[in-house]
């Protein structure tokens, strides 16, 4: 059994039919990449997953466990987090703070302090600027902080809502490093990401998505060979 299934998920923005009938799995410690165009229902995908937006159709679960009938921070509670795109971390908090606001659904203080002491193994840049108003760090070191912050929730399975966006180069590099450590260590992730090539670089499977539906799965090796999805995602002609 997969540790995380969608089945079948229809999901609407007002009448606008957003998923139309999407169905993926995730198996403990992959990292499986979803990718397509701009409007193609990616990051809808996770939103739904997360509970941000309820399926009118459709099953998500958590080692086998319904997810859809959820609250937001109950799926959080259940092994599920999401680095948001666009990072949205709280500007008006330290880097500390954000931090520990990823474990609030968390009451065991002795693990909560051994995590985040991880989280600034990972990622030094951000011990080095822990009682920094979170406002003022650069874009590449709030996409750290988003992502720590969701590491502080010790989830069974990351969402990673287009983490390059908005990077320079040599961050995005450093980022996806990040998320190779991360599965190496046996990190389970979902990965949303534009940059469809260094997605496959990194993911074990991936889906294609377009206007809301599954159009292709296979091994990320096999759609990075893809010819279509050479032209269409890759710029590879």
């Amino acid at each position: 059994m997969a540790l995380l299934e969608i089945i079948d998920v229809h999901a609407y923005y007002g009448h606008i039919h957003a998923l139309k009938g999407v169905s993926l799995t995730v198996d403990e410690g992959e990292i499986v990449t979803l990718i397509g165009a701009n409007g193609a229902g990616k990051s809808t995908t996770l939103k739904t997953i997360s509970g941000l937006l309820r399926p009118r159709h459709g099953a998500i679960r958590l080692a086998g466990e319904d997810l859809v009938a959820c609250r937001p921070h109950d799926i959080v509670k259940k092994g599920v987090s999401q680095v948001p795109e666009g990072r949205q971390v709280f500007t008006r908090l330290t880097v500390q703070e954000n931090l520990e606001v990823g474990a609030f659904t968390r009451s065991d203080p002795r693990a909560i302090a051994e995590d985040l002491e991880q989280v600034y193994t990972l990622f030094p840049r951000l011990k080095e600027r822990r009682n920094q108003v979170a406002g003022t760090l650069s874009g590449g070191e709030q996409q750290m902080l988003a992502i720590g912050r969701a590491l502080m929730a010790r989830p069974r399975v990351l969402l990673l809502d287009e983490p390059s966006m908005g990077l320079a180069p040599v961050l995005v590099d450093a980022i996806f490093e990040v998320i190779e450590r991360l599965h190496r260590e046996g990190t389970t992730i979902l990965l949303v990401e534009q940059n469809a090539l260094k997605a496959l670089q990194v993911a074990d499977r991936g889906y294609v998505l377009q206007t809301g539906q599954v159009v292709l799965a296979d091994t990320a090796e096999h759609l990075r060979l893809n010819e279509d999805v050479r032209r269409a995602y890759l710029g590879i002609t």
